[in-house]
């Protein structure tokens, strides 16, 4: 697409970024790419992109029941300090642990090896007390990558290429320096001149920021964040209720500005009304990265299935490499939208249910519930078209009380009462009473 050119060659001629590739992945769409001042395949540091990694390899880990989120980290690593923060604060940047290993890495350029990590836990600081704020730490990540190389039986890198890497295909994407990498620089602000940085191996820290890759790899990946079964079989690396798990807000990262949330390892960016992007920023010397895929589930709105967005850029300073997949995400989608598929007849709803259809009051409001897809649902009669509704599911023992597994109040049961004749004329939905009329809370209806 010609408009998505130019943004990129708009980006890197204004922030003046040496090597900058983009790409756009959509299910429903020909994988989309361009670069300025690099091959279509370059490969580029993608810094802390990496730690959505490390959070699927903790979320596949805590699936096969190897560990449980509220663990605490020294179950399964032997540490001398901080054994006590749990799996799921370090994984959502609320443990209160200090951001980078004990040292000046950033003056060094030298990464603790693992020993030496673990070992220097001792020397560390809690600057915050657990599920105070959130407060961003590469260390706590380290220690979730040390955990799961552990419990796995083999270091990081070997689990990911077994687990991630390889089964979805993201041949471009490696622990180690490529060959096809691309120098990253320090643009200087005062003239044109570009000084290449030094390389860096991140060592131990590596689960929070080692990886190269390519923005086609990359669009892929956000994709998948995004939507895990557009491309291929649903849970065939991580399963969508689990990245739904991840993409929940566990913290916002600034207090007075609720812009962006931090879920289980994901950045959460609203985008408008319902539209959510998710993903992660990436920074090492020379290099910045964004990573995002917009997740129909979150947006209760139609958009293309798999659709993701990744740019990466030679410059560690242009910032505008981490608004641009945002810019492509919400261009693609305008300039390009999705096909709409047609509406076709579905099945009645069975006959147990039939008198449960149509407008019912609940504390004074109208909610309206229908059979869609061979599921009841339920939706406000003021709310907005694109709220998600609540879906409901029957037990397996008793199809009069039925789980709501979506939307409002998900989780919370709703009850049936049937008449002698076996239409059903009250329900209880959280213990909150629904009636076909406007009722007050001691059961008096309005009357004309």
């Amino acid at each position: 697409m010609k408009a998505l050119d130019r943004l990129v060659r708009e980006t890197q001629a204004q922030a003046r970024i040496p090597a900058l590739s983009a790409a756009v992945h959509r299910a429903d769409r020909p994988l989309w790419t361009h670069s300025v001042g690099a091959a279509p395949d370059a490969a580029f540091r993608i810094g802390s992109v990496t730690k959505t990694f490390t959070a699927v390899l903790v979320m596949r880990a805590r699936d096969a029941g190897l560990l449980d989120l509220d663990d605490p980290i020294g179950r399964h690593l032997d540490v001398s300090a901080h054994g006590e923060l749990t799996v799921r604060r370090l994984l959502s940047h609320t443990s209160g642990i200090q951001r980078e290993p004990y040292g000046d890495v950033w003056d060094t350029l030298v990464a603790p090896d693992a020993v030496t990590l673990v070992a220097d836990l001792e020397r560390v600081e809690r600057v915050l007390p657990p599920a105070r704020r959130f407060h961003y730490s590469n260390l706590g990540v380290a220690l979730l990558g040390l955990a799961v190389g552990r419990l796995r039986g083999g270091t990081w890198g070997e689990v990911l290429a077994a687990e991630v890497l390889g089964p979805l295909g993201l041949t471009g994407t490696s622990v180690a320096r490529p060959e096809n990498a691309t120098t990253g620089y320090l643009v200087d602000a005062y003239s044109d001149a570009a000084r290449p940085e030094p390389p860096l191996d991140f060592g131990a820290v590596g689960p929070a920021a080692q990886l190269w890759s390519t923005a086609a790899d990359m669009a892929k990946w956000a994709a998948f964040l995004a939507d895990p079964a557009a491309d291929g079989p649903a849970g065939a690396v991580l399963a969508p209720a689990t990245l739904d798990e991840m993409r929940w807000p566990a913290t916002t990262t600034d207090q007075g500005l609720w812009a962006v949330g931090f879920g289980l390892g994901l950045i959460l960016v609203p985008r408008g009304d319902r539209v959510v992007h998710v993903g992660h920023d990436g920074a090492m010397p020379g290099f910045l990265a964004g990573v995002y895929g917009r997740p129909r589930a979150l947006t209760g709105q139609p958009g293309p299935a798999g659709f993701g967005a990744a740019v990466l850029g030679a410059s560690g300073t242009a910032l505008e490499t981490v608004d641009l997949p945002h810019k492509l995400l919400d261009a693609a989608a305008e300039q390009d939208p999705a096909e709409i598929e047609p509406w076709t007849p579905g099945e009645p709803a069975p006959e147990a249910y039939r008198s449960v259809l149509g407008r019912w009051w609940s504390e004074g409001f109208e909610q309206v519930f229908s059979w869609h897809d061979g599921a009841l649902r339920s939706r406000g009669a003021a709310d907005p078209a694109g709220r998600p509704p609540a879906v409901f599911r029957p037990s397996t023992d008793n199809p009069d009380i039925l789980r709501t597994v979506s939307g409002r109040e998900v989780g919370e049961l709703l009850r049936l009462t049937r008449a002698a004749d076996g239409r059903v004329v009250r329900m209880h939905w959280a213990t909150y009473r629904l009636t076909r009329d406007q009722q007050t809370f001691e059961g008096h209806s309005f009357t004309a």
